[in-house]
């Protein structure tokens, strides 16, 4: 089957290829419109499926996809792969596809989804991603100590930081994924927030917002299934630990505002 020159080739899609699929483009043979009944798993669906034109000749594991951003039933669609749905009890995989104008984060396709998943163990990449974290200080020895962390997936150090979940607010995501990486409660300064978008292998992008929080903490207990190590140290030491320029903007940003509000001296 030839497919345009816009649509991926389904040889990319064979074996280890399938990771490399977000971003780019698929036709999708609708199966199963919006509002239709699955009898099997007994549910309504609140998004068109199908199937994925070309990938069983070429042996994917590719069950189907779903299709987001089109709230009517289609025959068929030409979108692009913004998520990849991996079960945890089979091989084969799901995709999520949207039109090229849209953008749908993590947890806009997580609550999409949810109609289908049930309570089948399941793991999300997608092409958007948003999360929050802090840049958390305290006075340790009369001086001012920042902390980073080292995140075994990345192995550089950098601020606690992950996901937002369905229902949380920003500083909730913040407060939470401190809480759980480090052992820490924070305080969250609220009127400082530093952005940052940046790529992950050239293919996830992501939506960082960095608070700026203290803690009264004194006990650091990380989640050692995602965090190697952490250290709190010192503003010059923990920018010059810092491995990326985005980074070290936002620890710069951070120590000004304390100086600034006279929370902490040069």
């Amino acid at each position: 089957m030839h497919l345009p020159s816009f649509m991926v080739n389904p040889c990319d899609m064979h074996g280890g290829g399938v990771k490399n699929m977000l971003g780019k483009y698929v036709r999708i043979k609708v199966t199963h419109p919006i509002h239709s009944y699955n009898a099997d798993y007994k549910f309504t669906y609140e998004l068109n499926y199908g199937v994925v034109e070309g990938a069983k000749q070429f042996n994917a594991p590719v069950k189907g996809a779903f299709i987001m951003g089109i709230n009517h039933p289609v025959r068929s669609f030409d979108g692009r792969v913004i998520a990849v749905i991996k079960y945890n009890d089979c091989k084969e995989i799901d995709w999520v596809v949207a039109p090229k104008s849209t953008r749908f984060i993590n947890i806009d396709i997580i609550d999409k989804i949810d109609f289908a998943m049930k309570n089948r163990k399941h793991t999300i990449e997608c092409l958007y991603e948003r999360s929050c974290g802090a840049v958390v200080y305290r006075e340790i020895g009369g001086m001012t100590r920042y902390l980073l962390i080292k995140n075994r997936r990345s192995a550089h150090w950098g601020f606690p930081k992950g996901h937002v979940e369905l229902g949380e607010t920003d500083h909730q995501t913040a407060c939470r994924e401190v809480l759980e990486e480090t052992g820490i409660h924070i305080n969250i300064h609220p009127d400082f927030i530093t952005k940052s978008q940046y790529t992950i292998q050239g293919k996830v992008e992501k939506n960082v917002n960095i608070y700026l929080a203290s803690t009264q903490d004194t006990q650091t207990i990380i989640q050692k299934e995602e965090i190697e190590d952490y250290i709190w140290l010192g503003y010059n030491k923990a920018l010059d630990k810092l491995r990326f320029d985005n980074d070290k903007n936002i620890l710069l940003k951070a120590n000004n505002y304390l100086i600034e509000k006279n929370i902490i001296t040069e």
